[in-house]
């Protein structure tokens, strides 16, 4: 029998040319977000924000994110006892992540900060935190997002306003007002309609007792069922309205909240979506009968641009792992940086990034004056968030798939992290209503509201002869506007979407972003996929911005 020495078996799996870990790094190290956090009103923050940032890129955050996926939410129907018990268990560290979330106001919080800038400080927060994990940004967002709809019945918000705008993680489920801080859900698409909500077949029936309600019916996607209120479309006397239905009533009571099942989905698995049914559940009207569309809208306009973040959260991340590898990766002879096809690629990926993060932040400064009483931010708000929620979200999975190419064979492993990634990435475009939903609800706000078209070409019109491009495509865009149909609304809204980040770009970023941005996007200089940016491109500079901790 021949022995083979220990060293010689090792020696065919000596490690080279693979990169290092990522972790530990500063997610907060993105000049186009540290700029928009200033310019959109909250520099105060950016100490907050550093700090957060170092936190999210350490490896215990990023062990945190990955242990939370890899361990899936469990459904506990009943107890041991046979007491139906309608719980989900969730792993530690989906807990460490809330928690962290919840104490650095990402969400309620804002509501209950008088300084300006609030709510763009917590949405850069949520840019730098989310390198993380996704899943746990449902909650938090939909928390954020109650607000503003629970406002519309104020003795319950005086009641549960204060606990949702509060920085205490509370996952048991206690009788709420028992509570340091609560989490918001809401329950509004059933089997039959989806986005149609006016088809919703969930009955509310009046009670003896003013503004109390019980509902019968199931919902098929409602998302964080451990939270612990939830705001409800269901059928009353009066038509279609908004309700208030907590998991545990006043006196300690479970409410009737029965989980079917857990959804089985392509991704955000950290997070549990079910099917919730009602029977005889105890609810609050919020909001007058036959408006609850009109009084969740609020809510629905906050998360749709945690959409918008979210998927310009999953761009930068993808951005930042892609150039760590390369970086560090070489072939044929020299580093995947140096390489001048690699290097369009990234750079390409860098300026749809900045354009997603730039907008990002114009949308949530546009959040936070709107909420303050600024009638010309109101109107651009309604438009703009619809604009973005429709073209970043769609971005996202080409952009993700591409990243993930660059790390080749190692990206499409789940070790790498990627494909984590790559799966979140088509979500964002359905949460919150489609593409189609989120495309015919501008031309809703062009035609009920005369004043959000003003307010968005007010806004293009801050960098009128700046570029003969952006130029260009705004008188495009005009002209498209008198002939807008319904089937042409995804080619509309789309150009929209690429005259505003251009705009933006134009005024705020360096010239070599913002040129490049407007020759490939508006003028035409430019392929069909991403890395087929012209010549003249400025690569270097695009990369110096984007890739800030390499060369």
């Amino acid at each position: 029998m021949v022995s083979i020495p220990v060293h010689e078996h090792a020696a065919t799996h000596d490690v080279t040319n693979q990169p290092p870990p990522l972790a530990p790094y500063d997610a907060s190290e993105d000049m186009a977000l540290l700029e928009g956090l200033r310019r959109e009103g909250a520099g105060w923050a950016e100490e907050d924000i550093r700090r957060l940032g170092l936190r999210s890129g350490s490896a215990e955050a990023q062990e945190w994110g990955e242990q939370a996926n890899t361990h899936a939410p469990v459904l506990r129907t009943h107890d041991r006892y046979g007491h139906r018990v309608d719980e989900v268990e969730f792993h530690p560290s989906w807990h460490h992540l809330m928690r962290v979330a919840v104490t650095e106001g990402l969400a309620g919080a804002p509501w209950a900060d008088a300084r300006p800038g609030a709510h763009v400080a917590r949405t850069a927060g949520g840019l730098v935190w989310g390198h993380t994990d996704a899943g746990h940004g449902c909650p938090t967002s939909m928390t954020y997002a109650a607000i503003p709809a629970l406002r519309k019945e104020p003795e319950l918000a005086k009641v549960y306003e204060p606990l949702l705008t509060g920085r205490a993680y509370e996952p048991e489920l206690r009788a709420p007002t028992e509570k340091r801080g609560l989490l918001a859900g809401m329950g509004m698409t059933e089997k039959q309609g989806g986005s149609d909500v006016r088809t919703n077949t969930t009955a509310a029936t009046p009670t003896a007792e003013p503004g109390v309600y019980t509902l019968r019916g199931h919902k098929w996607f409602t998302s964080a069922p451990m939270c612990d209120l939830f705001l409800v479309l269901a059928q009353a006397p009066g038509g279609l309205s908004c309700f208030l239905v907590p998991r545990v009533l006043p006196d300690g009571s479970r409410n009737t909240f029965r989980i079917q099942r857990l959804k089985d989905k392509l991704g955000n698995r950290s997070n549990a979506s079910c099917e919730p049914e009602f029977d005889g559940t105890v609810a609050w009207l919020v909001g007058p009968e036959g408006q609850g569309v009109k009084t969740i809208i609020e809510m629905v306009n906050c998360t749709r641009l945690d959409c918008v973040m979210m998927s310009a959260t999953l761009m930068r991340k993808t951005l930042v792992e892609a150039g760590h590898h390369v970086r560090h990766r070489s072939a044929f002879g020299a580093r995947l940086l140096d390489q001048p096809l690699m290097r369009n690629v990234l750079a390409d990926l860098a300026l749809e990034s900045e354009a997603a993060t730039t907008l990002t932040l114009r949308l949530a400064g546009a959040a936070d004056r709107a909420v303050r009483g600024d009638a010309g931010e109101q109107a651009f708000r309604r438009i703009a968030t619809a604009v973005g929620k429709y073209w970043v979200t769609k971005r996202g999975p080409a952009f993700t798939a591409e990243a993930l190419e660059c790390l080749g064979g190692n990206g499409y492993v789940e070790e790498s992290g990627m494909p984590r990634h790559y799966r979140e990435a088509p979500l964002l475009s359905i949460w919150e209503g489609s593409g189609n939903v989120n495309a015919l609800d501008v031309l809703r706000a062009l035609r009920r509201q005369p004043g959000a078209a003003d307010a968005l070409f007010g806004e293009l019109a801050l960098a009128q002869g700046a570029d003969a491009r952006l130029d260009a495509a705004v008188t495009r865009l005009k002209e498209q506007l008198t002939q807008a149909s319904e089937a042409g609304a995804r080619r509309l809204v789309e150009l929209m979407a690429l005259a505003l980040q251009a705009s933006l770009l134009v005024r705020h970023a360096p010239p070599a972003v913002a040129d490049a941005f407007c020759a490939t996007r508006l003028g035409g200089d430019w392929g069909h996929a991403f890395g087929t940016l012209p010549d003249t491109a400025g690569l270097d500079g695009i990369l110096r911005r984007a890739l800030t901790s390499g060369p």
